[in-house]
């Protein structure tokens, strides 16, 4: 793409925040709709994730006595590499069919587009939907953590959930951008099976990088799951290493803004706006 070509495209990619504020009856409708349909990933799902992974499995870790990167437990291990990567499942929750379903079936992005609203006034209301929903979720997560003692820091614990949202940010907008550029569902299993899964096993939320090949850890450190795993997990635990968490803050927030360029891009391009 041209120097020039990447300037318009930033440049359109700037909502009005008037336009964005006046979908909130849309989107509060929305959640009205369905949020019965997400009791069970957004309340008993964490709990069940906490139990099954650190509690359960946890012992036979903890009983081995590997290295867990500082942390006292098992549990105390994975409870924040649990929140982190449930952010990115609920980013893609959010982004990939619901989009696809907006363009595709139910055509609303036609009729919003058909409004004074423009494309980057849209993403930005569909990725603050995401934002809410991965910040309900997070706390929820957090919540549930709360009675097991994984917590060093209630100080770092308030830290680590704008976080998580920012975990899921950094995924909402490349989903959002990938959900508008194919035809056919069956491209977001695809996705789920050779990027979310392989992120979630191996971006540090189960085990510590230090255990693959030096190729890997390379790789693992340059996904944004690892980068939202690690700073989640320093917050939760106290252990705050400040230039290392600079950085994770700075790749995910890029990430971020790179994804809500490529969604209003790739959006504007589906539409034809």
């Amino acid at each position: 793409m041209a120097p020039a070509a990447v300037l318009s495209t930033v440049t359109s990619a700037v909502p009005s925040w008037e336009m964005v504020a006046r979908q909130r009856v849309y989107w509060a409708t929305v959640y009205r709709r369905t949020w019965k349909g997400s009791v069970f990933t957004s309340f008993v799902l964490p709990l069940f994730y906490v139990v099954a992974m650190g509690v359960l499995l946890g012992r036979f870790v903890d009983a081995g006595g590997g290295s867990l990167d500082g942390a006292p437990s098992y549990l105390s291990f994975v409870a924040p590499g649990l929140v982190a990567s449930y952010s990115m499942q609920v980013a893609m929750g959010e982004t990939t069919w619901p989009v696809m379903g907006m363009i595709k079936w139910s055509r609303t992005y036609y009729a919003m587009t058909a409004s004074p609203l423009a494309v980057a006034d849209i993403v930005a209301g569909q990725l603050l939907y995401v934002m809410f929903r991965t910040a309900s979720t997070g706390a929820v997560f957090l919540l549930v953590m709360s009675p097991f003692g994984v917590f060093d820091s209630w100080v770092g614990v308030l830290l680590a959930w704008p976080v998580t949202v920012l975990v899921g940010l950094s995924f909402a907008g490349v989903f959002t951008a990938y959900a508008a550029s194919v035809n056919s569902d069956t491209a977001f299993l695809v996705v789920y099976r050779l990027l979310v899964v392989p992120l979630f096993l191996f971006s540090g939320a189960f085990f510590p990088i230090g255990n693959l090949s030096a190729p890997l850890q390379w790789v693992a450190r340059a996904t944004p799951l690892w980068h939202g795993v690690d700073l989640v997990r320093m917050l939760v635990l106290d252990d705050v290493q400040v230039g290392a968490a600079l950085v994770h803050l700075g790749y995910l927030v890029l990430l971020s803004l790179v994804g809500w360029v490529l969604a209003v891009w790739r959006l504007g391009k589906r539409l034809e706006v």
